[in-house]
């Protein structure tokens, strides 16, 4: 697995962070399902729109929802087995709360 740098701006600060790149229909499936350690996972999509997720057989996350300008429009702390979240992005960056 090749990690690449993605950088989005959160507020008024900009953050870099280190991300394995989900681009193909089984990576965006899959996410971070049954993973047990996993890097951030970032899902890059056509164009801005409606990005749903859900939290099945996932250890708890940030999710975090990234506009066409690579901002933040929405984030999560997701500790909930078996529910739906949606945003508004053209990326979606999924990371692991290590616990």
């Amino acid at each position: 697995m090749r990690l690449k740098s993605f950088t989005y701006v959160e507020g008024k600060k900009k953050k870099s962070i280190k991300v394995e790149v989900c681009d193909t229909f089984w990576k965006k499936f899959s996410g971070l399902m049954f993973r047990k350690s996993s890097p951030p996972l970032l899902f890059p999509f056509s164009k801005e729109t409606t990005l749903s997720i859900h939290s099945l057989f996932c250890k708890p996350f940030i999710a975090i929802w990234i506009d066409s300008k690579k901002r933040v429009t929405k984030k999560k702390f997701i500790n909930y087995p078996w529910l739906n979240f949606s945003g508004r992005g053209k990326y979606l960056l999924e990371t692991p709360v290590n616990k």
